[in-house]
This record gives structure tokens, C-alpha cells and sequence, in this order.
């Protein structure tokens, strides 16, 4: 069976999230976007988890759907640890993201964590445990049970961040190593950039959204043609089976909010060529430069750029719907235009993933433009020109040269 699963998310108990991250809000933003398979996301927070036990029922092995509801939309049960700690004489900040097949491993792993530090704290609770330890607890509860490095690359809380991480998956969770089958390569970096990495040869590679609001649901994903439950879920995405773990959906790298080097303050970005020359100092306030993904990439890679791995998961890469009719439309994404005209677009071709990557272009165009057409095949094809993001600020994405009229665009959408 061929569906659409975003793992990593958070619940309106997470801090900077939305308040509408509810289920109902979950099922109906999946469907928006064209996702079968949800992260329920925070399931350690006390007040979530005790809403996700009242309003979800069994469904297939390890998946759960609403009670009374009929949708088709499931949910994994998910979790996302912040773990501060000193490891090697140095202050680690990690994220790690925590999948469980049942109500009752989720429950025995939340007792245990609950002896950590306050779980209700945070949707996303910072604990003082170390990965190892992390790995230990809840691997004791359950050998089902799946441990996720989240977004891999982030400088400030994850496994490789060049702030804070580590050098390798051995060095973070020692004798449990071989336990992490997967890395979730985040928003700032691309399959093709975790290639570089022979070290990496033997570790799934998988996306998710790490949504803090609906709409930001499935700008990273996972397509599977597999059989529909927890176990087959995790199986395709443990033996990299092509056949059934089809390809991930991707931010492109450099729209990520951590891709290039810099300082935000000071309006300074580099690329790890710029930020050697400069010895890593920004140029304006003397301080160390933030130091983004490209970089920590390009000093832990042991291969060319180039380099593409014959067993592989495929990708493609994607701009969101909206901030394709915005730039169509020479407005900002979260104007009324764009969103009667993705609404509208919606309700014709069904949902968002499948007109980004599915509907023939001439029926985009019938539907809509050639304009919006042109821009969908662009960004199909990767012609498009990005402003890459560093030090916490999104790259920015033009699909259109400046010379290119954008009233006339508009004028043909409406």
C-alpha cells in the first residue's frame, strides 16, 4: 500500500507552538497535505498523552486512528527528548526522537522518564540524561521500540551540530549504536549531502516536518509502499528496501534555517570557503560565526560532492504550495490571496503533495495558469534560486527572475 507518513511533529503543549496542534486539527492538516500517517508527536507530556488514550483507538498493528471519526488518517505514537548533558568534557545538546509501538511501551517509557525530570514541562521535555542512558531505558522496555537522531545536523541540539554534537553515531550512543538504524536529516540538509558520509552507508535516512503548526505538516516526508502498520512501517525504513521505502520528500537544503554559516544579527552569511577565510569570526563583531550544516558536512565527509551511492533511498525535493502561488501572485504567503487560491486548488486535485508532485502540469494550467504551472515544473526540475538560510533565519526561495512581469501572473490567475 502506497502512503505518505510525517513522524516528527509536536502537540500544543510543545513551547512556540501552535494551540490549533490538536488531533482534530492533526487529521485535518493531513489531509490538506496528503498524509496518511501522522508522529502524534510530545506522547511524554501527561495532559497529551492522557488525550491522545481517550481519543484514539486501535487501528492497524501499532497505528491508532480517532474514535468515531471514519478517517483514514493513523497515528504513530512519537516523542521527542531533549537530552543537556557533559559527555567528553564537553556540554552536549541532543535531540532525539522516540517511536513506540503501543499505549503500553509509550507508558512504561514515560514512568521511566518521568523519574529524569518534570515531563510536564514541555511537550518536548529537556532532561539531563545522556543519549546512552536514554537508549538504555528504552530499549530495556522494548526491543520494538525505535530511537531516531532528530534532524541530524541542527548546530545547536542534534547528534552531528557543530555546537554541540558529536563526530559519529558510535561516539553519542556507544554499545547502543547498533541500535540506530536511522537519522532524520532535518530541513537544513539533503540525502545527497549525508552520502558524503561512509559512515553512513549503513543508516536510513528519513524526513519529517518537526511541525510546530498544521500547515507546516509534510514539508518533509516519508513515501512508503508498504504494509500499513508500525512493523511495517519501521521494517522499510531499517532494511532500506527501495522497493517499499520509495523516496523521501525534502526541503531544498538551502531554504533550511541552519544550511550556511553566519551571523543574524549582523547580517553576515558565508559559505564554509567565506567562514575559513575568516577563521569562523564574523567580520562585524569579532564573535565565532554560528556554524551551519554545509560546513559541518563538508568536515565530517570522506566523498565528493558528487557522490551517489548505488543501494539508496531516492528524493525530491519540494517547495510548499503556498510560497509558489505567493510568488505567482507578488505577494506574501499568508495573504488572503494565496490562501483562496490554495483552498480552491485543493479542492480540485485533492491535497498538497500530490499537486507538488503528481498532477499532470497541463491540468495545473487548465485549472489555474501557465504561470503557476511554469513555477510547479520549475521547482520539479530544481531550476530555482535560493538565498541559503544560516544562524536560525530561512533561506529565501525565488522561482521567478525579477524581469519576469509578476501583474501579468496575476492577472491570469484571476
Amino acid at each position: 500500500m502506497k502512503f505518505i507518513a510525517d513522524l516528527h511533529l509536536h502537540s500544543k503543549y510543545s513551547r512556540a507552538t501552535s494551540k490549533e496542534m490538536n488531533l482534530a486539527s492533526l487529521d485535518k492538516g493531513a489531509k490538506i497535505k496528503g498524509i496518511q500517517v501522522l508522529g502524534t508527536g510530545d506522547f511524554t507530556h501527561p495532559l497529551w498523552f492522557k488525550e491522545l488514550k481517550e481519543k484514539l483507538e486501535p487501528a492497524e498493528a501499532g497505528l491508532y486512528r480517532l474514535k468515531n471519526n471514519g478517517s483514514e488518517t493513523r497515528f504513530m505514537l512519537t516523542a521527542e527528548i531533549s537530552s543537556i548533558y557533559s559527555q567528553g568534557n564537553k556540554v552536549r545538546r541532543i535531540h532525539n526522537l522516540v517511536l513506540a509501538p503501543s499505549f503500553e511501551v509509550a507508558e512504561k517509557i514515560n514512568i521511566v522518564l518521568s523519574w529524569q525530570g518534570n515531563l510536564a514541562a514541555d511537550g518536548r521535555p529537556i532532561l539531563g540524561i545522556s543519549s546512552i542512558d536514554l537508549a538504555k531505558l528504552v530499549f530495556n522496555i522494548s526491543s520494538e521500540a525505535v530511537i531516531v537522531p532528530a534532524h541530524a545536523w541542527t548546530p545547536w541540539f542534534s547528534i552531528f551540530g557543530s555546537m554541540s554534537g558529536f563526530d559519529s553515531i558510535e561516539e553519542c550512543f556507544g554499545e547502543f549504536s547498533k541500535n540506530i538504524f536511522a537519522i532524520e536529516t532535518g530541513l537544513s540538509s539533503s540525502p545527497d549531502m549525508n552520502w558524503r558520509l561512509s559512515k553512513l552507508d549503513n543508516i536510513s535516512l528519513i524526513s519529517n516536518s518537526d511541525a510546530h503548526s498544521a500547515g507546516k505538516l509534510g514539508r518533509e516526508a516519508n513515501v512508503f509502499n508498504a504494509e500499513l502498520s508500525y512493523s511495517g512501517i519501521i521494517s522499510a525504513i531499517k532494511e532500506k528496501d527501495p522497493k517499499r521505502f520509495l523516496y523521501t520528500i525534502e526541503f531544498f537544503p538551502e531554504e533550511g534555517k541552519y544550511h550556511y554559516d553566519g551571523h543574524r544579527l549582523c547580517g553576515v552569511i558565508f559559505s564554509p570557503a567565506e567562514s575559513k577565510a575568516h577563521n569562523n569570526i564574523c567580520p562585524k563583531c569579532g564573535k565565532p560565526l554560528t556554524i551551519g550544516v554545509m560546513n559541518r558536512v563538508e568536515k565530517l565527509a570522506d566523498r565528493p560532492a558528487d557522490f551517489t551511492p548505488e543501494n539508496r533511498v531516492p528524493f525530491k525535493k519540494v517547495v510548499p504550495l503556498g510560497e509558489i502561488i505567493a510568488e505567482v501572485f507578488g505577494v506574501l504567503s499568508n495573504s488572503k490571496k494565496v490562501k483562496s487560491e490554495y483552498e480552491r486548488l485543493i479542492g480540485i486535485f485533492g491535497n498538497e503533495l500530490k499537486i507538488l508532485l503528481e498532477v499532470d502540469l497541463s491540468d495545473i494550467k487548465a485549472e489555474s495558469s501557465p504561470e503557476l504551472s511554469e513555477g510547479i515544473k520549475r521547482m520539479r526540475e530544481g531550476r530555482i534560486k535560493i538565498r541559503p538560510g544560516y544562524d536560525g533565519e530561512y533561506g529565501k526561495v525565488r522561482i521567478f527572475e525579477e524581469s519576469e512581469p509578476k501583474n501579468s501572473r496575476e492577472a491570469t490567475l484571476f
